[in-house]
């Protein structure tokens, strides 16, 4: 291995936001470390970023098991690869009255929202204190601004993820370490497929945020040493009135967005 050769470790980087941050830190001369589930998109992404002449890593892990942050962490440790840069995106939401919805899913959104985000944090966190540099980005979300009715636990991690990274941020802010939340909005991804939101209004209807513009948001900030960004105009005006108007004024607004779209009429 190559002396000083550091690592962009991202999680969930073959889709959606998580891609085009691989991209960018890519074209930006990092040398990435790629975690997502499925070993197929993860050969099919790096393959593709390979061209951008950095060297990229694939491990196929499942950070919605318990254990998997911490052997993952473990695996990249014994190999011996110098992250500086932890890049926590993967992320998924549920939709549906949390009356009605699976229980056993929303603990593994729990899980892999939170906890994975949580173990990687501190463990890397350790690391980079150690080497006194380092970068951490955290995909926090405008939702964790408002409370979110239709998809409750969604809005519910990503509110720790927001508290979290902010207090960390505080925490490291003289110690050559910064940690930044992105923010976005509403974005065209897999989110909604995933979450079984495709019929709801904010899905139908919304102006979804590009991804791309996203991610060069996100890691504009980061690079800068921002604590957080909202990402786009309109969410940044939504999180104002998040904070001028009650939980319960903003829930309302947020379940008639999640609710189904009405069908239109031939």
């Amino acid at each position: 291995m190559e002396p000083n050769k550091t690592y962009t470790l991202i999680t969930g980087g073959t889709s959606g936001i998580g891609y085009e941050l691989a991209k960018i830190f890519a074209n930006n001369g990092h040398n990435l470390i790629l975690v997502s589930r499925d070993e197929a998109d993860l050969t099919i992404t790096r393959n593709e970023l390979l061209e951008l002449g950095v060297e990229v890593l694939i491990i196929s892990k499942d950070l919605f098991d318990r254990q998997t942050p911490f052997d993952l962490y473990n695996e990249i440790n014994e190999k011996g690869y110098d992250v500086d840069i932890l890049v926590n995106n993967a992320g998924q939401g549920q939709y549906g009255e949390f009356s009605e919805t699976n229980i056993y899913r929303e603990l593994s959104i729990i899980q892999l929202n939170i906890s994975s985000l949580v173990v990687l944090t501190k463990l890397f966190l350790q690391d980079m204190l150690k080497k006194e540099r380092g970068r951490i980005l955290n995909l926090s979300s405008v939702t964790s601004k408002a409370p979110g009715p239709l998809n409750s636990v969604y809005h519910g991690t990503k509110a720790f993820v927001q508290s979290f990274t902010q207090a960390i941020a505080a925490e490291v802010k003289d110690k050559g370490i910064t940690v930044t939340a992105l923010l976005p909005g509403a974005t065209d991804t897999d989110f909604f497929n995933k979450a079984d939101m495709q019929q709801s209004k904010i899905a139908k209807e919304g102006d979804l945020s590009d991804a791309k513009k996203v991610a060069q948001d996100g890691y504009d900030a980061l690079m800068r040493g921002d604590h957080m960004v909202v990402s786009g105009f309109k969410n940044k005006v939504k999180v104002a009135l998040s904070n001028v108007l009650s939980d319960k004024a903003v829930a309302k607004k947020t379940h008639k967005e999640h609710s189904q779209a009405e069908e239109k009429k031939q």
